[in-house]
């Protein structure tokens, strides 16, 4: 087999899968309690009404014709238009001209990276933070340091280095944050507005949750604070990142981003270089669904979620044994556990699968350094009440064992 490597740019030696991705694959082994991947139940999709939105699409000569012809990079404009609606409803006035339709929020991290970053810049995380934008990022070959936020004391001089470039931006999952679970607060949210202004960064705001709020009263997003400081989303510095991935469906990819117009100018003419648009069928289909389904449905999804991971925490209070401690989210799909130093999340995964036949994300791959050795990520959102039960009964015993040296 011939060896590429030297035929591959610089940045491929940062390119590494995905060790969520990989977890998935063990969903199709029945006998495993997974907490793996954080993923919707594709049970609670709304099949019916997106077999009939499609219906409806592909049985109209003239939609049809549309929906299966190349479009526009910006996207559908009626979806742009609702979008805009949706995110003033958030307390974001916004045009169409604001929103960007990306092939879900992951490729709007790539453009993001793609537009932002230079080769050794700085980008602020959090610590962990979400390893689809490290992954994304890391292609652009940047440099990671601490975002300021509740769990480190950084300073906007820490930040400034002798003669040397500030950070590039900060990226921010200030809602149900995967992995922890976590949301700011009020005040976090304008402490970290106020650091952003004073390095004179932007921050992208990832609110891949913000539907799945089980708990808590919802705060206002980094955009519409910073929108209402700076007198309108044209003259702030936050860029929005949504999807419909987890409040319809993931297959559909329809995700967008939501910013000032010079930034959502610069991301189409990526967007054109790299797939010309989104698929016009799916984003008709989406526009619809939302449009019809979205208050209600969404409603569903947070009962159904509200039960396993209050199950999963009682669970978890019921069995864990001391020295373990966890995270308990307002909303989201995640719960972050900090095990005893003795325990190694990775080699406890590999216990845990063969041995008790559960599975996890060991949290290490959530630090861009690759420290958290001793946390671990649980997803509540495909077990029931029972399995979730089973499943953490399962993974305190093997705890128990790994510090009793056994």
């Amino acid at each position: 087999m011939k060896d590429w490597t030297q035929h591959y740019a610089t940045r491929a030696s940062r390119m590494a899968a995905s060790e969520i991705r990989e977890l998935l694959k063990l969903l199709d082994q029945p006998d495993i309690i997974s907490f793996a991947g954080g993923i919707p139940d594709p049970d609670l999709f709304p099949k019916a009404e997106l077999a009939k939105a499609f219906a409806d699409v592909l049985t109209d000569p003239v939609r049809s014709a549309a929906a299966l012809q190349y479009s526009v990079s910006e996207g559908y404009a009626p979806l742009r238009g609702w979008l805009a609606g949706y995110m003033g409803d958030l307390g974001v006035p916004c045009a169409p001209e604001n929103i960007l339709i990306t092939n879900g929020s992951q490729q709007a991290l790539d453009f993001i990276g793609k537009l932002f970053i230079s080769p050794d810049d700085t980008v602020l995380v959090s610590w962990p933070t979400y390893l689809g934008a490290l992954q994304a990022f890391n292609s652009y070959e940047p440099r990671f340091d601490a975002l300021p936020g509740p769990d480190n004391n950084r300073t906007v001089e820490s930040y400034r280095t002798e003669g040397g470039p500030g950070p590039k931006f900060g990226y921010a999952m200030p809602e149900f944050q995967n992995p922890t679970g976590a949301s700011l607060t009020l005040s976090e949210r304008e402490r970290l507005l106020d650091t952003a202004e004073a390095l004179d960064i932007p921050l992208v705001e990832d609110s891949a949750y913000e539907t799945l709020r089980y708990d808590g009263e919802r705060v206002p997003s980094l955009l519409s604070l910073a929108a209402a400081r700076a007198g309108g989303i044209d003259t702030c510095k936050v860029i929005y990142m949504g999807t419909f991935s987890k409040s319809i469906v993931p297959a559909l990819r329809v995700g967008w981003v939501c910013a000032a117009r010079p930034v959502i100018d610069k991301l189409v003419l990526i967007k054109q270089a790299s797939d010309l648009h989104v698929s016009t069928l799916n984003q008709i289909v989406m526009h619809e669904v939302a449009a019809s389904i979205l208050k209600d449905h969404t409603a569903h999804i947070r009962a159904v979620y509200r039960a396993r991971r209050d199950a999963t925490l009682k669970a978890l209070t019921d069995y864990m044994p001391a020295g373990v401690s966890w995270t308990p989210p307002e909303g989201g799909m995640f719960i972050w556990l900090t095990l005893p130093e003795v325990v190694d999340g990775a080699a406890l995964l590999e216990r845990c699968i063969k041995e008790a036949r559960v599975a996890f994300v060991p949290g290490a791959a959530f630090f861009a350094d690759r420290s958290g050795r001793n946390t671990i990520r649980l997803s509540f959102s495909l077990n029931d009440e029972a399995k979730a039960t089973e499943g953490v009964k399962r993974l305190a015993a093997m705890i128990r064992k790994v510090v009793a040296g056994e």
